[in-house]
């Protein structure tokens, strides 16, 4: 299945402003790229590429002054299969962890772990561990919280998501990453691309999307605790602790948001040769 993947994102700049991009496909996803995957920077500036700590690619640059516009369009080819299921996957006591995987079970900026440990308990105590118990979390969190684009809130954690019931993408990971860590579970947030393939268009715009990943046995699994189901197309960005962690940009002073625009979808093979 070849992807079409692509942003045109668009700031007003009062001042020059130091900025950091992760938008990027992720290192573990370069090999299945068919088309450069570069950031374009308008006016032209000089950009620096680094690896951050969680492995991610990251871009920094200096804005000017005036408009500035972030574009990309690439194509990715992938295996076309739903996201990997493995129902009797084990949680790992947290002594048999590896050490790197340690950070993944504590608080965080939008994740308080220690506000949870009665509230999980209680919910999902009695519930075997590993995989089902992950899945029960994403079941309850997707039956519990209305997703809306009304109720974005920068600064809403996983105890807000919990008490408001409400939230846009990442407050369901928020809470859901939260949950799994109460309960000695790692978990991490995950940011990219997921297109409606596979299911009925959404009549929202295209945007960038957020799910999390799990640490069961030995290796990072995928759920999904806004759509609840494996999904087609998924192609990763960046992973972290948090939202915090991988912001799409971030500005170390003012740079306002004039447009957005995210492409993500399968390209036909009638359409291949005019990509």
């Amino acid at each position: 299945m070849l992807l079409r993947l692509g942003y045109d994102i668009r700031f007003e700049i009062p001042s020059p402003v130091a900025m950091v991009a992760l938008l990027n496909v992720h290192p573990s996803r370069v090999a299945d790229l068919r088309a450069p995957d570069d950031l374009r920077v308008e006016p032209a500036t000089p950009v620096e590429d680094f690896i951050d700590n969680f492995g991610n690619r990251c871009a920094r640059f200096v804005a000017q002054q005036g408009p500035l516009r972030l574009t990309n369009s690439t194509l990715l080819q992938d295996r076309g299969f739903a996201d990997q299921v493995k129902y009797d996957a084990r949680e790992l006591p947290v002594q048999e962890l590896p050490s790197h995987i340690l950070a993944h079970l504590l608080n965080s900026r939008y994740c308080e772990v220690d506000r949870f440990s009665t509230i999980t308990a209680g919910l999902f105590g009695s519930i075997t561990p590993g995989w089902g118990r992950v899945q029960a979390i994403c079941d309850w969190v997707h039956a519990n919280v209305s997703f809306g684009y009304e109720y974005a809130r920068a600064t809403r954690t996983a105890l807000d998501v919990f008490s408001e019931r409400v939230g846009v993408c990442r407050d369901f990971q928020h809470l859901a990453v939260t949950m799994c860590r109460a309960l000695h579970i790692p978990a991490r947030y995950a940011t990219g691309y997921l297109g409606d393939i596979g299911v009925p268009a959404m009549p929202s715009p295209m945007d960038f999307s957020a799910w999390f990943e799990v640490y069961l046995e030995d290796r990072w699994w995928t759920f999904d605790a806004r759509h609840n189901q494996p999904r087609y197309g998924r192609v990763l960005m960046a992973t972290g602790r948090d939202a915090s962690d991988v912001a799409i940009t971030t500005s170390f002073g003012t740079a306002n948001l004039t447009y957005f625009s995210v492409v993500s979808e399968e390209l036909r093979q009638e359409n291949v040769f005019s990509a």
